[in-house]
């Protein structure tokens, strides 16, 4: 196996490991709690797990160069969401998709295909898009475990790290 591969199968493990944790946190959520917003110029708890689990669909369309409007449309399918086990089935279908795409290419394709998104001028890497993606999705599940602490919920570092 090659260090390409080694490193695009942890890359893909990480983002499995967002996702699962995602779901486990989403899954404690009472229903009267979606409307939680920390503070004013904050997003809302229901917000803020839309945006995470819309994650993998989005960057990978992203990745792929759709325009700003495929991405809204995406992204209000994402917020008319509204339990965690619609959530969580969107967030999983979101990472096949992503990982499909990824698996198809070429180690060359990973590391040299450049695509330059809607809101950025500079293209880059599938491989740094995908970096990108993960940390991205680990950035907004810390949002959501810190929201839920605030909450009075009761997680610990035992949530974050499921295999």
């Amino acid at each position: 196996m090659s260090n390409v591969v080694k490193l695009r199968d942890e890359l893909f493990h990480q983002m499995n490991v967002a996702m699962k944790s995602t779901i486990l946190l989403l899954q404690k959520i009472k229903e009267e709690d979606w409307g939680y917003r920390p503070a004013p110029n904050m997003r809302t708890l229901h917000e803020l797990a839309c945006h995470l689990v819309a994650i993998p669909e989005v960057d990978l369309l992203i990745m792929q160069e759709k325009g700003e409007d495929t991405i809204r449309q995406i992204e209000q399918k994402y917020n008319r969401l509204d339990t965690a086990k619609s959530l969580a089935q969107e967030m999983e279908q979101g990472y096949q998709m992503c990982i499909s795409y990824l698996l198809a290419m070429s180690e060359d394709e990973f590391f040299n295909k450049k695509t330059t998104p809607f809101y950025h001028e500079h293209s880059a890497s599938q491989a740094h898009w995908f970096t990108e993606s993960v940390t991205h999705m680990f950035h907004h599940r810390s949002q959501l475990f810190t929201y839920l602490k605030l909450r009075g919920y009761e997680v610990s570092m035992f949530d974050l790290y499921v295999e």
